[in-house]
């Protein structure tokens, strides 16, 4: 046994998975054990002599041109020659808003193709036909899916970065960017490569994180049949609950502030500054580090550390409500535990998901999007697209004045609602439908495998871990036969905080889909400054090339007792 594979089956997911990829029978709920594998095919045409064949519906193939060799790179890695293929598709002019829309979207053909094509589900509002690489996990991977020899494709869904946020108002432009956009670029796409190599893919996969994660989701349920293998990392799911949650948790923040912005509100950072937040992030590391069994300046028993952790015990108390940095006034505490609890209207009725007390709240990257995306992406993304009717451009003036204004009583519902030419409500165009009924995917032996910080300050870890209970439930209580999750302790939103983020999700996908070689732990490394793409929030005293086993939940990583504590092989999945 080699030493990355050492660590990797040590106990089973469930009471009936039957260490599903440990030498067990991962088929017992039926699905095919794999699909066939792709076959590779050379481009046996130059791109100039392609782009005389493109033809498509509604679709402007508006350039297509040779990368050589070299020209470029992905974390200083040369990228094989391939054809570059831009265009849009179902260009119109909207009948609310008079702006001219489009699906704009670029692929790359590499020359020496694997056969497989990959979707990069990109994240945020979109509007941009970013690099069509395809990132193929957490963290700045050191390699991506058309190095590999996939062929890719990113889209804008639908809009121009020039449109954002108001793209909104179109009814149409909501709709691609939800889900339109996907099932309008997938079928063409497929042509595509059947015009360029002879043939259909083999086999298709899909992967995003954030909103690309919910991408992918929706994916998932939407489409089961146009993929094999789904990544889905800190997938926001439920993306307009959790712009309702981030404005919750500004408010809570504004109720302490201690001074005041530019613009005549509360200054959120102030009533809970960068030392405060530092300090609390030390204090659940010192409470919950040793739970998994080393003091190594990582908790990946995050279960274990809610029960041990508490802010009113842990943290203490401001003297005098003087503070210092090393305490919390009452008022504070508060604040805080009602962010983690999360989002609640004046009944108590949740509106978004909990989070975890995780010591990775001390990087900037939490405050970043808690204190200052709150009061701007957010609500900008709530105004314009997930509220129904949405609100005039004039709010766009005054996103903190919305956000912190926003009623949790009788704002939040409109994410429900429908009217006028806004036939579909957010909710419905945003979220996967019917989210835990993955069947046609499982029947058809496609895979799905979800990744989410467990750091993640703006779609709630708990929101993924509860929605992965409910798929097993789904599934005589133990969906790993087609399903996993793992938590990646530490990390933020996507990537960064004191973490091993940098991690391949799609080597293991393509051998369990392909190979019906199910993953157990899967290896991810800390980006400490000699990493090609360091991440600043390693601390120092890790030291160079500490590694961990990401593990399957309900799986969690714990120390084996000896043996280096920077190597994932001493650590074991139980």
């Amino acid at each position: 046994m080699n030493r990355k594979s050492a660590f990797l089956c040590i106990a089973p997911l469930s009471a009936a998975a039957l260490v599903a990829g440990c030498g067990g029978d991962d088929s017992i709920s039926a699905p095919p054990t794999h699909l066939s594998a792709a076959t590779p095919a050379a481009m046996a045409q130059t791109c100039d002599a392609l782009a005389a064949k493109l033809a498509y519906a509604n679709t402007s193939f508006t350039s297509v041109t040779t990368a050589a060799a070299g020209a470029l790179t992905v974390a200083g890695k040369p990228v094989a020659e391939h054809c570059v293929i831009a265009g849009k598709m179902n260009e119109r002019v909207s009948a609310v808003d008079g702006k001219t829309y489009a699906i704009g979207f670029e692929m790359r053909l590499p020359k020496a193709w694997n056969g497989r094509f990959f979707y990069q589900a990109n994240g945020g509002l979109d509007g941009n036909v970013v690099t069509a690489t395809g990132e193929i996990g957490g963290g700045g991977p050191l390699t991506h899916a058309l190095n590999q020899g996939f062929a890719v494709i990113s889209s804008d869904s639908g809009h121009s970065a020039a449109q954002n946020p108001l793209f909104g108002l179109d009814p149409q432009a909501r709709i691609d960017y939800g889900y339109g956009a996907v099932d309008a670029l997938t079928p063409m796409a497929k042509q595509v490569i059947r015009l360029a190599y002879g043939k259909a893919p083999d086999r298709s996969y899909f992967g995003g994180c954030s909103n690309g994660g919910r991408h992918a989701m929706v994916t998932a349920v939407r489409n089961p049949a146009d993929y094999d293998g789904i990544i889905a990392g800190d997938p926001g799911f439920h993306l307009p609950k959790a712009a309702i949650g981030e404005m919750y948790g500004a408010q809570q923040f504004a109720k302490i502030a201690s001074a005041t912005g530019t613009n005549g509100l509360p200054d959120i950072r102030s009533g809970f500054d960068d030392a405060e937040r530092q300090f609390v992030g030390a204090k659940i590391l010192d409470k919950c580090d040793a739970l998994d069994g080393a003091t190594d300046g990582m908790v990946q028993d995050v279960a274990a550390c809610q029960a041990h952790f508490s802010v009113d015990a842990d943290i203490p108390t401001c003297a005098n409500g003087t503070r210092t940095g090393a305490c919390l006034t009452p008022a504070q505490k508060t604040a805080l535990e009602n962010v983690f609890t999360g989002a609640r209207n004046s009944a108590g009725t949740a509106l978004y998901a909990s989070f975890p007390y995780d010591p990775g709240m001390s990087g900037p990257g939490w405050a970043a999007w808690k204190q200052s995306n709150s009061v701007m992406l957010d609500p900008a993304a709530m105004a314009f697209t997930f509220m129904t009717p949405p609100k005039t451009a004039a709010v766009l003036a005054n996103l903190a004045g919305f956000a912190l204004g926003f009623d949790m009583d009788n704002d939040a519902p409109a994410i429900f609602a429908t009217n006028g030419p806004y036939t579909q409500s957010s909710w419905s165009f945003m979220t996967p439908p019917d989210e835990t009924n993955l069947a046609a995917l499982k029947s058809r032996g496609a895979k799905l495998l979800v990744y989410h910080g467990t750091g993640d300050p703006v779609f709630s870890f708990n929101d993924t871990r509860d929605w992965y209970a409910r798929v097993a439930q789904a599934n005589g209580g133990d969906a790993s036969s087609f399903a996993r999750f793992y938590p990646v302790p530490g990390m933020n939103h996507c990537s960064g905080g004191p973490a091993a983020d940098q991690f391949d999700m799609l080597t293991p996908l393509v051998a369990w889909v392909e190979q019906g070689q199910a993953p157990a732990a899967i290896v991810a490394t800390a980006r400490d400054t000699t990493n090609a793409v360091p991440n600043a929030d390693v601390p120092t005293s890790w030291g160079a090339g500490r590694t961990r086993p990401l593990c399957p939940y309900p799986q969690v990583a714990r120390y084996n007792g000896s043996g280096d504590v920077n190597s994932a092989a001493s650590f074991s999945c139980r």
